[in-house]
């Protein structure tokens, strides 16, 4: 899923590896996706990006956007994979053919958004993920602060960083490292924090993306070649069979807040009452 680490990935090597390729055919999707949304036809992307060049891309909350010349812009949000590929898979949602016989593929799983539009685009989540301050933002810790003022004293850990857009970009796949660096249940209720752990739970939050961000993305996730990130994350699905990297404790997996979480009883132990 397209959170911060990867949104700063995928959109350093769309940049990298396409600005200045042009444009020679867009396709349209070869299976219908129920829950794949676009800006009016697919079909007729391609006569808008036909002979248009790739000036690069930008990531911001949870969507990166390839622009190109003319003013033209493509997005695409949360649950959208896009792979640089030498020949299109079976099925996708859209593929674009550069001139160089490179293909951009874009497929969907679960649900997602690929938006071509001219800068006017006015979606609720864009628009709060366009003007979002990044976690590498000077300003973003006083943001930070700010809200955790104003929220409901029994929010939880969890709820406070990944739900409702409060931090677009931060949702619950990133959050579980962030929570166990900072030694925070997902459960446990902001009222409960003191002001250190508030403050460690800030620290761990721009520290722990911002390693994610320089290694290219987790290894629970696939960059525009195909290959997973390079932090290993530490309270995932693939770190079930391993324990806890701090105590060695068996992890816990729970579903929670419409998601899984997982953590260390050990490590981040949930006060009584709660």
């Amino acid at each position: 899923m397209l959170e911060f680490p990867e949104v700063c990935t995928l959109s350093e090597q769309l940049t990298s590896a396409t600005a200045g390729k042009t444009i020679a055919d867009a396709l349209p999707p070869t299976k219908p996706h129920k829950f794949c949304w676009f800006n009016g036809d697919p079909a007729d992307y391609a006569a808008a990006l036909q002979g248009r060049s790739i000036l690069g891309a930008q990531g911001f909350g949870i969507y990166v956007e390839i622009l190109f010349d003319g003013g033209l812009r493509l997005c695409f949000s949360d649950g959208v994979n896009v792979r640089l590929t030498q020949k299109p898979p079976k099925d996708f949602q859209l593929c674009i053919a550069l001139e160089d016989k490179l293909f951009l593929a874009f497929t969907v799983a679960m649900y997602g958004s690929i938006i071509l539009h001219d800068g006017s685009y006015d979606n609720e989540y864009y628009l709060k993920s366009k003007q979002a301050l990044s976690p590498m933002d000077s300003a973003f810790q006083a943001h930070y602060r700010e809200t955790l003022i104003v929220c409901k004293p029994t929010l939880s850990a969890k709820a406070f960083l990944a739900t409702e857009q409060r931090f677009p970009g931060i949702g619950n796949g990133v959050v579980q490292d962030i929570l166990f660096q900072a030694r925070i249940h997902p459960k446990r209720k902001l009222q409960t924090l003191n002001e250190q752990e508030r403050e460690q739970l800030l620290g761990c939050t721009v520290s722990v993306l911002d390693q994610m961000r320089q290694m290219g993305g987790r290894d629970t996730e696939k960059d525009l070649f195909g290959n997973p990130g390079g932090y290993v994350t530490q309270m995932s699905k693939t770190a079930l069979q391993v324990g806890c990297p701090a105590c060695h404790s068996p992890i816990v997996k729970e579903s929670y807040l419409g998601g899984s979480v997982y953590y260390c009883p050990h490590c981040q132990p949930l006060p009584p009452g709660n």
